[in-house]
């Protein structure tokens, strides 16, 4: 189960409006996510938000897929693709299982600042090897919470219940890479940006013909 889509619709005007906190690490993240990019490759971005993400990679690939549980992020998304003339990205609404897409379609999955909104990590990390091409590669950057002080899940608790946060899963740094590596994949690259971060950035390449 992902997140509610009414919470996200709720909060997507505001979402839009909110600027990047941290420019540098954002770059350098989309710096590394680039270099495993080619201008041959056919990408999804699970949890695209409204689109500023795949928009900026767009002239790093053929073709790229943006996907959210809300839809009023990705009428957000589609307006910015729009006023940018971006002509090789579209948007659709889905969850984060992204059952209508076929199986072995894409040659990247992208998911930025996602897992940790989903209940099983484990889960996500199938749905991209789903998705991915024998050999392709899933790009993702999480929030490691269960690094963040003891104070935060009573705080999370609290701003849900105020409906002002969505619920989160508390993962670590270990507990991540391995729920990706159990789903089938081979971790090539992790880093944390900012440095002094919880996010972990982890590029995986999917094992196996099948």
């Amino acid at each position: 189960m992902t997140q509610p889509a009414a919470f996200w619709d709720r909060h997507a005007q505001r979402y839009a409006r909110r600027p990047i906190k941290n420019m540098a690490a954002y770059e350098e993240t989309l710096a590394h996510v680039t270099r495993h990019l080619t201008p041959a490759d056919r990408a999804i971005e699970l949890g695209c938000g409204t689109g500023t993400t795949a928009l900026l990679l767009a002239d790093s690939v053929a073709h790229l897929t943006g996907t959210d549980i809300s839809g009023g992020m990705i009428e957000i998304a589609r307006g910015k693709a729009a006023a940018q003339h971006v002509e090789n990205v579209d948007f659709k609404v889905s969850d984060a299982d992204a059952e209508g897409f076929d199986t072995g379609a894409f040659d990247a999955v992208l998911a930025f600042n996602l897992i940790h909104l989903l209940p099983d990590p484990r889960q996500a990390a199938l749905t991209a090897r789903r998705l991915l091409k024998p050999g392709g590669l899933f790009l993702s950057k999480t929030p490691c919470l269960a690094h963040n002080t003891v104070l935060l899940r009573p705080l999370v608790w609290v701003l849900r219940k105020l409906g002002i946060a969505p619920a989160v899963t508390f993962l670590s740094h270990d507990g991540l890479e391995q729920a990706i590596a159990a789903a089938g994949f081979e971790i090539l690259e992790t880093g944390l940006y900012p440095t002094k971060s919880t996010s972990r950035f982890i590029v995986a390449r999917r094992l196996g013909d099948h």
